[in-house]
């Protein structure tokens, strides 16, 4: 019974806040992160245990993969696009992922975290399961990980939409695969107000950045620490 009040509940909350989005269409007011700070609001404050949510919310968890192959219908349909800026794409995947893991590194040396911390923010920009294998990997903490995976895609659904938009960012590649580089799947939720063309791209580069990122990340480390 407690798997299907959460199933049901966080899905009608999530379909709650996607009206209010469409309406308000603010990058704060985002479904998926509306939805993820009230779901927290809720549990924490009605006493409800994580454990006791996540008997329903693994079932959630599990419709992750399908969703995600779900995005290879709109890549499909611009696979033309894709193909004539494959370089472009690429090169900017690669120079997003060294900038990423570059900035973190110097940011978190420069306060002065311990090396374990370090480990584990440095995949942030990797979705959840690759970022979590990874940190593991290296040396870090994966539960950890995973927050600060959240965090960037949360602050890149939300402050990407500004850059867009004063930096008058046009280029539909360009939006794609800035967002979904550095935002994996939270930003994707957002890219989709775009167009098909954006999504498509970013979820290309949410794909080849996970693949680079198992590749560069414990080589960065191994170099650097």
């Amino acid at each position: 019974m407690t798997e299907i009040i959460v199933v049901v509940g966080t899905i009608t909350l999530f379909f709650l806040l996607t009206k209010l989005y469409q309406r308000f269409p603010y990058p704060l007011m985002i479904p998926l992160v509306t939805t993820t700070l009230l779901s927290i609001v809720i549990l924490l404050l009605f006493d409800i245990p994580y454990p006791t949510y996540m008997a329903g919310g693994e079932w959630l968890q599990k419709m992750l993969g399908p969703a995600v192959v779900a995005l290879a219908y709109p890549l499909y349909n611009q696979r033309d696009i894709i193909m004539k800026y494959k370089i472009s794409i690429l090169s900017g995947i690669v120079i997003a992922m060294v900038t990423g893991l570059v900035t973190v590194f110097m940011l978190l040396k420069w306060i002065g975290v311990s090396e374990s911390w370090m480990l584990t923010a440095i995949p942030k920009s990797l979705t959840t399961p690759v970022g979590m294998q990874v940190s593991e990997t290296i040396g870090g903490i994966p539960p950890l990980t995973a927050v600060f995976v959240m965090i960037a895609g949360f602050v890149g659904a939300i402050i990407g939409p500004f850059v867009i938009k004063y930096g008058k960012i046009e280029s539909a590649v360009s939006r794609g695969v800035s967002v979904g580089s550095a935002s994996h799947g939270v930003g994707l939720v957002k890219l989709k107000d775009y167009g098909e063309q954006e999504l498509s791209v970013g979820s290309l580069s949410m794909g080849l950045t996970a693949i680079i990122g198992a590749f560069l990340c414990p080589l960065f480390v191994y170099l650097l620490l």
